[in-house]
């Protein structure tokens, strides 16, 4: 393997997983912030609308990016989204200082078209190596949503006092720090090479099989809305019983530590035993995660960390275990424009959990929101076992 192409593949994989370290920690503090906005001006019911516009602008970015990046390449696909993500940014900072809720909606949407594309940076990683490698290199991005789940909690709480400092809203802070990561991915895109060196392999021998895609897609959907409700919801239960932003903050961490920091070894789980194995055990975690959830709904200090952190881990196992199956069973010609759209469906599912939480949770509490989610991940496993026994 020659200097120039180790060379290559490091500088891409960093630049890649630089771009969604910086949008994770952004998106985090922002969607946090704006629950707890949206929540205060317009009541619990309407407390998903930030977590709606989120998952719809990645769900649009998502399937812009697969449909542009063969045509126009990783660099300025990715520099374009995250200075849309950027903009998005401004614009929902001035929403948080005007507590408008408007602006803020349209900002994170615009901050969610740049998200899509760092979610695909997973993919453009695992092209960068050989088949049998692949579930560990994209696994290597996804893992850097880790720094996003230390510096977005953690600095939430520090933000706020910083902006009631400057006399601002002290929830206007977490939407600052958003704007200065989402410019900082910006500028990291500019560094990808021009022509990122891509692993080729041969042709598809013949038609995927369909089943190549619908299990992944149907797994990762079932992931995500169980997450997605789950992890919404959760700020608001720990305001309901009196805690403030540095409770939320540390919960939110173990959660997010789950969903990224163990990355690597989703990867070498699908490399070794198969994105399948990865897949079911992640769904078992979800499940177990739900039930860990309502079983101590109020114990910020032992059950729920606990709980959110299988969920995260959970949701990585998927996530890694159906992009690996995604990137070995598609054809080259067609793959950025099918994990594209499978990313679309999958953020788009998720904008149901986000609107559905909210009802969720003014109608039956949080209790309600964790076994909605457990049924939820508990169905792509009798889908699967209904197939194999057709």
């Amino acid at each position: 393997m020659g200097t120039s192409t180790v060379t290559g593949r490091a500088r891409s994989t960093g630049v890649l997983f630089a771009g969604v370290a910086l949008l994770n920690t952004a998106t985090v503090g922002l969607g946090t912030a704006a629950t707890l906005i949206v929540a205060a001006g317009s009541g619990a019911v309407w407390s998903g609308l930030p977590s709606v516009a989120n998952v719809l602008g990645t769900a649009a970015g998502a399937l812009g990016a697969g449909t542009l990046l063969p045509v126009h390449g990783s660099r300025r696909v990715l520099a374009a989204g995250y200075g849309l993500s950027a903009a998005g940014a401004l614009v929902a900072f001035g929403g948080a200082l005007a507590t408008s809720v408007v602006p803020l909606l349209l900002g994170i949407l615009l901050v969610g078209l740049g998200n899509g594309g760092a979610q695909l940076s997973r993919y453009l990683a695992a092209d960068l190596y050989p088949e049998d490698r692949r579930g560990r290199a994209l696994s290597t991005v996804v893992w850097g949503g880790t720094i996003g789940a230390l510096a977005g909690p953690a600095l939430m709480a520090p933000a706020a006092s910083a902006a009631a400092g400057f006399g601002w809203p002290s929830l206007s802070g977490p939407v600052a720090v958003a704007v200065l990561a989402t410019a900082g991915a910006a500028l990291a895109a500019v560094f990808l090479p021009r022509h990122v060196p891509a692993q080729r392999r041969p042709a598809a021998r013949g038609p995927v099989r369909r089943t190549g895609v619908v299990r992944p897609l149907v797994a990762m959907v079932a992931a995500q809305l169980t997450m997605g409700a789950v992890m919404t919801m959760t700020p608001l239960q720990l305001q309901a019983h009196g805690h403030g932003l540095g409770v939320v903050g540390w919960v939110l961490s173990a959660h997010l530590f789950g969903m990224f920091a163990l990355a690597p070894l989703s990867g070498r789980i699908a490399d070794r035993w198969g994105p399948r194995v990865a897949i079911n055990a992640g769904l078992g975690v979800l499940a177990l995660a739900t039930a860990t959830a309502l079983a101590a709904p109020t114990a910020h200090t032992s059950g729920l960390p606990i709980a959110l952190f299988l969920l995260g881990y959970g949701w990585n196992l998927v996530f890694v275990g159906g992009s690996a199956q995604l990137s070995r069973d598609l054809a080259p010609e067609t793959r950025s424009r099918v994990q594209g759209t499978v990313d679309a469906v999958v953020w788009s599912a998720s904008a149901l959990a986000g609107l559905g939480s909210g009802a969720l949770f003014a109608g039956g509490g949080y209790a309600l929101v964790a076994v909605v989610g457990g049924v939820l991940a508990l169905l792509p496993l009798a889908f699967s076992v209904a197939r194999d026994d057709g």
